[in-house]
């Protein structure tokens, strides 16, 4: 009871000692308005797509094109955010996406909005994501201490899943009583506060071991740290199956099947119980610590199968919820792990390019599976594709346990009241 008791305190004082650091408040804060209106706008646009054409290719086509240009741009957006100051480039992706998505929203509500409209505006608001993530991802280690960066990973994740849970529901109450533009503008307005609070964030920039070299010179570099260590790239190769199979049935077999069997306002629900799923994980990765984190984390992956299988199998609330639940559970495993290996191992100056690999890795494969998942629901039904995309996730998970580091790799011990790697 005592062990207990002293963990508790300790992690307790982590997530104090965390929050009294200015920029880390705003930096969570951005993320929190972020993911509530990310949650929201994925479902709004598949029933925008769905009312305008009905036609599950047309949806891939419009999801594809985002995931296009943003594994298209993730290296230069991981280039940028090692070059300047990573607020700044934060500030100018989410002042982009709200008027990238204000657009979307004004064409689904005058009833303008076309297949080329809608494919052109979510490049757009793919390319803005790509600037987003290397600079959010590298950002957390300059908030905060060294010793505390497993318990700002996973709050920062904390606050996007709980917003996440919102923006879910909302979505499918909006979409289901309004209809999906309005759903649309609402995500453009949280981008729109997004903005305000990292403009808000005034953090020195990065020190560079180097003078500033042209583009592709600091790509190399990245590339040499991101294969420096083989457990880097066998997950992200490994996700880049995993994903694939997992985001189209998310984006475009899940809403497919959803009209047929459980309805829009259900698969809202649904989204939000894998979002609370999600909540309960990062309060357990705040308490576990594990001594190969990594390990348990890709193990855990193994969850995504679960929702993917039930879907496939029940399509019933009573089967889905349940399952959407531990497979949120079981992701932020993973995804706390993963941030706090990447942070502890790749130097600071490094970290924001190593991100843009990791993301083009992991998303290259994204747009194919969202394109083809249409296609192949249309000719074999999008039960039958759902329960392939769950194989596809098992074998993803077994190919990257196969690499002995990933099943090896453990914990760095900072030294105390140091910052970043």
């Amino acid at each position: 009871m005592t062990v207990t008791t002293t963990t508790t305190d300790r992690r307790r004082s982590e997530l104090v000692e965390a929050l009294r650091h200015r920029p880390y408040r705003l930096l969570v804060s951005a993320r929190f308005v972020t993911m509530a209106g990310n949650a929201l706008a994925p479902i709004a646009l598949a029933f925008a797509v769905l009312d305008l054409t009905g036609s599950p290719t047309d949806l891939g086509l419009v999801v594809g094109a985002r995931s296009v240009t943003n594994v298209a741009l993730l290296l230069f957006g991981g280039v940028l955010a090692d070059r300047v100051p990573r607020a700044l480039v934060l500030v100018g992706s989410s002042t982009t996406a709200m008027a990238s998505q204000a657009v979307v929203a004004t064409l689904v509500l005058t009833s303008t909005a076309n297949l080329g409209l809608l494919m052109a505006l979510s490049a757009v608001n793919g390319a803005t994501s790509a600037f987003a993530f290397p600079a959010s991802a590298a950002l957390v280690p300059q908030t905060v201490p060294a010793p505390l960066l497993q318990t700002a990973n996973a709050v920062n994740r904390l606050g996007g899943n709980v917003a996440m849970i919102g923006g879910a529901v909302t979505g499918g109450a909006v979409v289901a009583a309004v209809g999906p533009g309005w759903g649309i503008a609402i995500d453009a307005a949280a981008f729109g506060v997004a903005a305000a609070l990292y403009a808000a964030i005034k953090l020195p920039a990065v020190r560079r071991g180097e003078p500033a070299r042209n583009p592709i010179t600091d790509l190399r570099e990245g590339w040499s740290e991101f294969v420096a260590r083989s457990w880097v790239p066998t997950v992200v190769i490994g996700f880049c199956v995993f994903n694939a199979a997992e985001v189209a049935a998310l984006t475009v077999l899940g809403p497919v099947l959803a009209d047929e069997t459980i309805g829009r306002r259900m698969w809202g629900v649904f989204l939000a119980c894998e979002t609370a799923g999600m909540v309960a994980g990062v309060l357990v990765a705040m308490r576990l610590r594990p001594r190969r984190p990594l390990l348990a984390g890709v193990v855990c992956t193994a969850g995504a199968a679960i929702w993917l299988f039930a879907l496939a199998l029940l399509p019933l609330p009573v089967v889905l919820l349940p399952a959407a639940f531990v497979t949120g559970v079981a992701m932020e495993q993973f995804a706390v792990a993963w941030d706090v290996a990447l942070q502890e191992n790749i130097p600071a100056d490094r970290l924001a390019r190593v991100y843009s690999y990791d993301a083009v890795g992991s998303f290259l494969a994204v747009p194919v599976g969202q394109v083809v998942a249409g296609p192949v629901a249309t000719l074999v039904g999008p039960r039958p594709a759902i329960l392939g995309a769950g194989v596809l996730v098992v074998l993803a998970v077994a190919g990257m346990l196969a690499n002995p580091q990933v099943r090896t790799l453990r914990r760095r011990e900072p030294a105390p009241g140091t910052m970043g790697p």
